[in-house]
């Protein structure tokens, strides 16, 4: 994959420059991961996508993983945590947006320094945790509210 040159070393990068790119990338992996319950329903995959992505569960996730980080990762989402973005999140507290964006700002980070395995790993567990959230079954049936 080509990736731009942002800077030779990460910690000058500012964290909301990371969330950007971590917000992008983890979409992609969570729409691949929303359509393994099946396609053909765009409406479908997109709410199935949101579990993924909102900020709300974002931040659970964050919580979640914050015993997994590494030290390095820990300060990567601190700082996207303790950034000052210009936007807010409708949907979401405030706390819950900054969580997200921490979470975003982890991804990016990962992202740019080549970590595939490490990042990869860490949106799986996201999955596994959001899943948890919200069961979902094998029909692509969220078991709590029986929506498709």
């Amino acid at each position: 994959m080509i990736k731009p040159f942002i800077a030779s070393d990460l910690r000058e990068v500012s964290p909301l420059v990371l969330a950007y790119i971590g917000d992008a990338v983890y979409e992609v992996y969570a729409r691949c991961h929303a359509s393994i319950y099946g396609a053909g329903n765009n409406n479908k995959l997109h709410k199935r996508t949101i579990r993924y992505v909102s900020a709300e569960s974002q931040a659970e996730i964050s919580r979640q993983l914050m015993d997994e980080l590494t030290e390095t990762e820990a300060d990567y989402f601190r700082r996207g945590k303790n950034s000052n973005p210009h936007a807010s999140s409708k949907n979401a507290s405030h706390a819950d947006y900054m969580y997200a964006t921490g979470f975003e700002a982890l991804i990016g980070y990962l992202f740019m320094d080549n970590q595939e395995s490490r990042m990869e790993y860490l949106i799986q567990r996201s999955f596994e945790i959001a899943d948890g959230i919200k069961p979902i079954n094998s029909n692509g049936v969220d078991e709590d509210t029986g929506d498709e």
